[in-house]
């Protein structure tokens, strides 16, 4: 199976594409969902992966590269991973201070909104050498750059941007137009929004094309856990 994951309000939402169908669905914990798919499952899921530990290393490559690859329009949309430690803290206050202490840099409240889910998967990879085989990162607006063959626009959060969005995953797999009309239908805005679904499908898309897909950086750091910190997205030369 081939499975794109984003984060939603309701837990995760995922796209699962298989040989000659899909399917999409919410898990309110994502072991749920890795332990309902075969050993030879690739899973894209937009959270990070791999984190630093140490003082004075400064910020993860990928997230320096992937900034670089939007442009100054689009490098917001890329958050600064946490280090592990800030992961791990009980309230923002202590998260920032770590963070401030070990990469540097206060920690935003963007990423302590999604720390539980970081901490959530970073539990999974260090329990279960069965998530380190099946279990890669991406961003979504690096996999919407690279089937463009440019950055998007308009903001994923306004129609405009969900239309731009989705007219280019339709040119590459047509059925994306059918699965988001149907996942709108299904959930409410507050239990999965219109982007997390998008985030989803291209993430799946991409997982479908992982042997053309590449990475950034092109030789990922390896984090002091062995995860590989990386963002995986098909380039345009090979579509």
């Amino acid at each position: 199976m081939r499975v794109g994951v984003d984060g939603c309000k309701k837990g995760w939402f995922y796209v699962q594409l298989g040989d000659k169908d899909w399917k999409f669905g919410v898990v309110t914990e994502l072991s749920l969902l890795l332990d309902s798919l075969p050993d030879d499952s690739v899973v894209l899921v937009d959270i990070p992966i791999g984190l630093r530990e140490a003082q004075g290393e400064g910020g993860r490559l990928c997230d320096i590269e992937a900034r670089k690859a939007l442009g100054p329009k689009k490098s917001p949309c890329v958050f600064s991973a946490p280090c592990r430690q800030a992961v791990y803290a009980s309230s923002y206050a202590e998260a920032s201070d770590t963070n401030k202490r070990i990469l540097d840099k206060k920690l935003s409240k963007q990423s302590w909104a999604i720390t539980s889910k970081i901490r959530e998967v970073d539990e999974l990879f260090q329990g279960s050498r069965r998530t380190k085989s099946m279990v890669r990162e991406v961003h979504p607006e690096l996999c919407f750059s690279g089937l463009s063959g440019a950055p998007m626009h308009h903001s994923k959060k306004k129609r405009e941007g969900f239309r731009e969005r989705l007219k280019i995953l339709a040119e590459h797999f047509p059925e994306s137009v059918n699965l988001a009309d149907k996942a709108l239908l299904q959930y409410r805005r507050y239990e999965v929004a219109r982007d997390d679904i998008l985030d989803a499908l291209v993430a799946a898309y991409c997982a479908s094309r992982i042997g053309d897909c590449s990475t950034l950086p092109g030789e990922p750091e390896i984090d002091p856990r062995g995860l590989r910190m990386e963002m995986v997205y098909l380039p345009q030369g090979a579509l």
